[in-house]
């Protein structure tokens, strides 16, 4: 029986930065494919509107493309990736200020699944983006950085220009009044 093949060794966020460095497009897809779930999760969390979540998913990743030369690997690559993402979003609110979106009325909405089950998963959802809306700013995104994308103390604070223990304060707090908001 021969030998079986070693796997490879799936290469890390800083091997892919450098390989793209070096021209690899691969690389670059593959660092798309490994955050732009997570980022749109983040994006949609903090607020985005789902029909531009996509929209933002992209800028974010142009951005941060344009900018790669700058990473330091001080934190993360995703943790970097969630910080361009939220000044996208920011650039995003400012834009849509001024400009007038009138939505599409809920009997254009798709209606999968069980009414019943639909009804309470909506108004849940409703409950809890309210409930994030009410957060401070701070609060809101270091919420999602934490219970959404799972960072540490550390890499949010990094990511936000605070410290660790104020990070800690902020989702104490909003873990709180979303807590008040949900009953």
């Amino acid at each position: 029986m021969p030998p079986a093949e070693p796997l490879a060794a799936v290469p890390t966020d800083a091997a892919l930065i450098a390989a793209w460095h070096g021209g690899d497009e691969p690389a670059a897809a593959e660092l798309v494919r490994r955050h732009a779930r997570a980022l749109a999760r983040f994006l949609a969390g903090a607020g985005a509107l789902e029909a531009d979540v996509d929209d933002l998913v992209q800028e974010t990743f142009i951005r941060a493309f344009r900018a790669l030369g700058r990473f330091r690997g001080q934190c993360q690559f995703r943790t970097w990736l969630m910080t361009i993402g939220g000044n996208v979003l920011k650039d995003a609110h400012r834009r849509s200020r001024r400009a007038h979106v009138v939505p599409l009325g809920d009997d254009l909405r798709d209606t999968d699944g069980d009414p019943h089950e639909q009804a309470v998963a909506d108004e849940a959802e409703q409950r809890l983006a309210v409930g994030l809306e009410g957060l401070t700013r701070l609060q809101r995104e270091v919420f999602l950085l934490r219970a959404q994308q799972g960072l540490e103390y550390e890499e949010i604070a990094a990511a936000l220009g605070t410290t660790s223990g104020a990070a800690r304060v902020h989702y104490h707090h909003a873990v709180k009044r979303l807590k008040e908001h949900m009953k």
